[in-house]
């Protein structure tokens, strides 16, 4: 069998400041061109979760940040499971279910919990967009839903009588 010589790299001679200064303004400006002439291209994105703006609570960068935290808070949560702490088992799941309803949404566009935010601490609002009517012809409510007919949620304010408004 045929020995194998043994590489020996030589060490990198240390930057000074000014050389590292250049380094990283070559470096931005590399990255810079390469973002504008090669943009990302988020194929797995879903385009109505590309669409919205900086200041809609479910954009991209948001969503992503608010995955980042519970991944975060998952690996604590796993630890307590390890050490048999008590509630961590379901602690876990709650974790893990939420980002994958966040996973979802990114792919999807279809937000299908009932809260959001970095740490679960928003309730989604629901919303008649096509109301539906009984025998009589009345619209069938729910309380807590918004009706665009009374421009109000049902169930707060809002009593029976208002019905036929």
């Amino acid at each position: 069998m045929p020995k194998v010589k043994k590489v020996i790299r030589k060490r990198r001679k240390p930057m000074s400041e000014e050389q590292r200064a250049a380094a990283v303004e070559r470096l931005a400006k590399a990255r810079e061109k390469r973002l504008r002439e090669n943009p990302p291209e988020y194929k797995n994105i879903h385009p109505t979760v590309l669409a919205k703006g900086e200041n809609d609570p479910f954009n991209l960068l948001e969503v992503r940040q608010w995955i980042k935290t519970q991944k975060a808070l998952l690996s604590v949560a796993k630890s307590d499971v390890r050490r048999n702490v008590s509630g961590a088992e379901a602690k876990v799941a709650s974790i893990s279910g939420y980002i994958r309803h966040m996973e979802h949404y990114l792919r999807n566009g279809d937000w299908i919990n009932d809260f959001y935010g970095e740490y679960e601490q928003h309730k989604c609002r629901k919303i008649c967009l096509v109301p539906a009517y009984d025998s009589d012809g009345n619209i069938k409510r729910t309380k807590g839903v918004f009706y665009e007919d009374i421009n109000a949620i049902w169930g707060e304010h809002t009593s029976p009588d208002m019905e036929n408004a």
